[in-house]
Formats: structure tokens, C-alpha cells, sequence
């Protein structure tokens, strides 16, 4: 089973992959019980972030896998950070896949900064 999260841009995700084949965002259940288990209460906590966080993310850096992204998100509001990172689903990939998220998480402001400086920034929200 799975969860709908929201819709990617996929003129912003193209930086990505260029054969994105949908814009669909899902989380599944074993990826649920993973963020579960690995960032307990964060999924809880902030599961409403998770739309905003796919939909308008400030930075998309680049993985190290092929056709992921990492997400980056502050919210002011809340002085809260998050990191996601979303696998996409390309025309190579087997029919009924969508584009999942992987994992998900609250990142304190000195590894939001240390992730602007150490990894390539593909994209940031004007």
C-alpha cells in the first residue's frame, strides 16, 4: 500500500532526470515504518510538511544515486528544517512504480547549512 503525498513540478525536477514519467508522489508503507524506525516522531509530527516539502522544496540537490533527489525545506514559521530524499520514477523504470520517497527527516540548522556547502545545488526556489 501506499500514501499520496502530492505532485512534483516536473519542469523543476527535470534537473533530475529528463524522462520523469509522472509527477505523483507516494510514500509507501515500508518506507513509512523505515522513517518510523530510523526518525522516531519526526513522520508523526510533521506529516504535514510532506505535501509542502515535494511540492514547493527550497533546494533539490543532487543524490548519489541515479534519478533521486535530496529535498530541502525550512520552515519559518515553525524554525523547523527537513530533508527528504525522493526517488523518481524515469521511462526505464518497471510500470506501476511512482515516484516514492525514501526517507524523511528534521535536520537541525548546522546540517541544512553543511549540506548547502558540501553538495551540488540543482535548484533553489527564487
Amino acid at each position: 500500500m501506499h500514501i499520496f503525498i502530492g505532485r512534483i513540478d516536473l519542469n523543476i525536477f527535470k534537473v533530475i532526470a529528463a524522462d520523469i514519467s509522472t509527477d505523483v508522489v507516494v510514500l509507501t508503507d515500508e518506507r513509512l515504518e523505515h522513517i518510523r524506525s530510523r526518525h522516531p516522531n519526526d513522520i508523526e509530527r510533521y506529516f504535514d510538511c510532506l505535501r509542502c516539502l515535494v511540492e514547493e522544496p527550497d533546494y533539490i540537490l543532487e543524490a548519489n544515486k541515479p534519478s533521486t533527489a535530496v529535498l530541502l525545506k525550512r520552515f519559518s514559521e515553525a524554525g523547523k528544517n527537513f530533508q527528504l530524499v525522493l526517488r523518481l520514477k524515469t521511462a526505464a523504470d518497471p510500470d506501476g512504480r511512482m515516484n516514492s520517497i525514501i526517507t524523511f527527516m528534521k535536520v537541525y540548522d548546522s546540517k541544512y547549512q553543511q549540506f548547502l556547502r558540501t553538495k551540488k545545488i540543482l535548484y533553489k526556489r527564487e
